[in-house]
């Protein structure tokens, strides 16, 4: 069994609320926006945005992967709107074992709406039935209440939590692993 990881056209989607569309240059002020901003990021151990040039360079990074098939980010944005929300998408593809890790970002604003959970809903059905992905991780931070909460409304559950295996920042830090097998999603 193959993976079907042919981004190109771009898969736009749609959900209740949500489009889905790819990232462009444009959104250069809404990426730096979550990138550089400290709270946003405080469990993501990458560096913060400095200036709009380092959010142009993410910009550059996700679609050079979705041009090598090696990963895909998708802009969420309201239907009634042009404005990037909030990022999601999957990403360190283990193509071998049909698995990917699932990873999100969301302007502040917008949290706490269940924008999130609709996103996550719109990309593992997509995951699972387009691409033909048997399982999807997410690696969070022990801390990160908010995620763990909306992986597990999801359908996500725990296989791991590992001791201090990232150093960032001049410290070790844990990240625990959720996953979902594609039988056991419900959508």
């Amino acid at each position: 069994m193959m993976l079907n990881l042919e981004f190109s056209p771009f898969p736009k989607m749609n959900s209740e609320r949500l489009a889905f569309r790819s990232l462009h240059d444009d959104d250069v002020n809404e990426v730096f926006a979550m990138r550089s901003d400290k709270e946003i990021m405080k469990y993501i151990p990458r560096p913060l945005a400095k200036d709009l040039q380092d959010a142009l360079d993410h910009i550059k990074m996700v679609k050079e992967t979705i041009a090598k098939n090696d990963g895909i980010n998708w802009a969420i944005k309201f239907k009634s709107s042009s404005k990037l929300i909030g990022i999601i998408g999957i990403y360190r593809i283990a193509k071998e074992d049909h698995r990917g890790e699932l990873g999100y970002i969301l302007l502040p604003e917008y949290h706490n709406q269940g924008i999130i959970s609709e996103a996550i809903q719109t990309v593992l059905t997509y995951a699972f039935e387009n691409i033909g992905f048997h399982s999807l991780e997410a690696i969070i931070d022990p801390d990160n209440i908010a995620s763990e909460r909306v992986l597990i409304k999801n359908g996500f559950i725990k296989e791991a939590h590992i001791k201090e295996n990232v150093f960032w920042d001049g410290q070790y830090l844990d990240t625990v692993i959720y996953s979902i097998l594609k039988r056991n999603f419900q959508h």
